[in-house]
């Protein structure tokens, strides 16, 4: 049973590391490089993460600088920036690339808080759902007498203590990522 509990986290800690991945990438009116994670650059014919081909950095609150190790590159970096979902056109100076962030709009913040939530709950439903499984599989081993009913009772407590915790880190997630939001 202990073997079903490891399962079970495991598959409610890769909920948790995709509900971060993407937080990160939504924009709170400061610079995080962590936006800039899931474009990837046309790189010689095949797709480049954009972080393995220029160094980032944050020069400025608001502003992202981006240098190519390979000059060459720079309107490759420019043209993935532009055709990605960030909603920040680049600046080229010929060396670097500099993204600015403009200041987020009230009306902006509540969407994006609207947003936060929306993707808080879906995180919530996945570790539910992975509850759910991992409640058919005890039952699955009561079914072939591998545990007796009080293991089966005991074990799906755990589970939901399991799911409880899960359940308060998503929504601790949530709160900080709102603040974040809320408080520029």
């Amino acid at each position: 049973m202990d073997a079903l509990f490891e399962k079970t986290k495991g598959r409610m800690e890769k909920c948790l590391d995709s509900l971060d991945r993407d937080y990160k990438a939504i924009r709170a009116g400061r610079a995080n490089p962590g936006i800039l994670d899931r474009i990837t650059v046309d790189y010689y014919g095949s797709p480049t993460p954009l972080n393995q081909m220029a160094a980032i950095s944050v020069p400025e609150p608001r502003m992202l600088m981006i240098q190519p190790w390979d000059a060459s590159t720079l309107r490759d970096i420019e043209k993935a920036i532009n055709t990605s979902d960030i909603g920040i056109n680049p600046s080229n100076d010929g060396k670097c690339i500099r993204l600015a962030f403009p200041p987020l709009t009230e009306e902006r913040r509540k969407e994006l808080v609207k947003d936060i939530s929306k993707r808080a709950e879906e995180a919530k439903v996945a570790v539910r759902n992975i509850r759910r499984d991992s409640f058919d599989d005890l039952k699955k081993l009561k079914k072939d007498n591998q545990i007796t009913e009080d293991d089966q009772k005991d074990g799906e407590k755990e589970l939901q203590k399991i799911t409880d915790d899960y359940i308060k880190q998503v929504e601790e997630m949530e709160k900080k990522k709102e603040q974040e939001i809320l408080s520029i």
